[in-house]
């Protein structure tokens, strides 16, 4: 178990080193303030840094990091909930240049709850409707963050 944690964690210092490298060819700064590179920069230095203290932490301690069994939820129930939580992320990035960002979204967060559990259908529709345009309204109108906006062009 503790090498399973060693490779993970070095996995993320090296994700980290490659976002680094990649984010020198953008600048850091322009006329605004922060550039396309702040982000990147910053980071790959948080996960990578918290990828090393992990590792530090995994490797010198005396027992196995987390508990002695997998990092899986023991019952089938947990694991079920992971892979929906996963198929509804693959849908979302299936469907999002076709039906756009507002329906995929507020789609895949009707569909999650209830598939999680969560039984009450008005909070689930409300959460839906405000998650999905608001985010939108708050990326689109508000940050001029481009969207894709599907077929229908909702």
């Amino acid at each position: 178990m503790k090498r399973a944690w060693q490779i993970m964690c070095l996995a993320f210092v090296a994700a980290s080193a490659i976002t680094l490298i990649g984010s020198l060819g953008y600048p850091y700064r322009d006329r605004l303030g922060p550039g396309p590179g702040f982000f990147p920069v910053w980071l790959g230095l948080i996960t990578g840094g918290l990828s090393l203290a992990l590792l530090f932490q995994v490797t010198f301690a005396r027992e196995a990091p987390f508990g002695k069994g997998s990092p899986l939820p023991e019952d089938r129930a947990g694991t079920i909930r992971i892979f929906i939580i996963l198929a509804g992320l693959v849908g979302s990035l299936v469907f999002l240049d076709i039906l756009g960002f507002r329906i995929t979204l507020f789609l895949f967060l009707l569909f999650l709850p209830p598939a999680l559990g969560l039984r009450r259908w008005v909070f689930t529709a409300i959460f839906s409707l405000l998650g999905s345009f608001g985010v939108f309204h708050l990326f689109y109108y508000w940050l001029k963050v481009p969207l894709p906006m599907g077929v229908l062009g909702i």
